[in-house]
């Protein structure tokens, strides 16, 4: 014998189930879960919706707080204070680079100068040298050519060497008697000529020596001596001027 709750259940038509007529008490547990799962239908949101209009009612719900405007104040007050420390760190570092930057110039420069004034310096020092050896050239030059001339001059007018023999015997501190005039044998032969027979009352007598250069005689006497080659009084010359004979020598 077939069930009749089990007839009305299986023969249902597709997608529903046929409960009409049947009390609470007569449904079946498979029943009663069909009837919970499908019929009953839970409060659901509307879906129009929207997150921001959730949004909106909680902040209407919970209003945000105005800061007051002693708080607006103290913040303005917060970034003023943070807008000049900032200020016054970059001034301080760009004063403490400028500075640092000035004296690094400054300790360059005065190397730069040192080494400029060392280099001048030697450069000067070069330049007194050259100017010292040129001016002591040109002397010693211009004091050869002269000596070269007057020894010219004595070849071109041997009567030079009268002259010569009268200061000569004029720079003796006495006369005397038995005194030797030596010459070179050319200006001998001239001073016999033109001076012989007063030396020869005076008591004086010739000698030649062909080292002495013409124009140059030497005086000799008992107690002193008078050089005057050309050789010595040209020395006497050029110590006159300060200057060093030892190359004549």
């Amino acid at each position: 014998m077939s069930d009749p709750l089990f007839s009305q259940a299986v023969f249902a038509k597709p997608g529903k189930v046929q409960t009409a007529g049947l009390a609470k008490e007569q449904l079946t547990a498979y029943q009663r879960w069909e009837l919970a799962s499908f019929d009953a239908k839970p409060d659901a949101m509307p879906a129009a919706q929207s997150n921001t209009e959730r949004l909106d009612a909680v902040n209407q719900k919970h209003p945000a707080e105005q800061p007051s405007a002693e708080q607006l104040l103290a913040r303005q007050h917060a970034a003023a204070e943070l807008q000049a420390t900032l200020q016054q760190a970059r001034e301080t570092s760009y004063a403490e680079g400028q500075q640092a930057g000035y004296a690094e110039g400054i300790a360059q420069a005065q190397l730069n100068t040192a080494q400029l004034q060392t280099l001048l310096d030697n450069l000067q020092m070069a330049l007194n040298q050259i100017d010292e050896q040129i001016a002591q050239s040109l002397l010693d030059l211009s004091l050869e050519i002269a000596r070269k001339m007057v020894l010219a001059t004595l070849q071109t007018k041997p009567e030079i060497i009268l002259k010569i023999v009268s200061t000569a015997i004029a720079s003796l501190p006495h006369f005397n008697q038995n005194a030797h005039l030596v010459l070179h044998p050319d200006d001998a032969a001239l001073v016999r000529e033109q001076m012989g027979e007063q030396l020869a009352q005076s008591g004086w007598q010739l000698f030649t020596d062909e080292q002495i250069e013409r124009g140059g005689c030497r005086v000799e006497t008992a107690h002193s001596n008078v050089d005057a080659s050309n050789a010595t009084r040209w020395k006497h010359v050029v110590e006159s001027i300060g200057q060093d004979t030892s190359w004549m020598i």
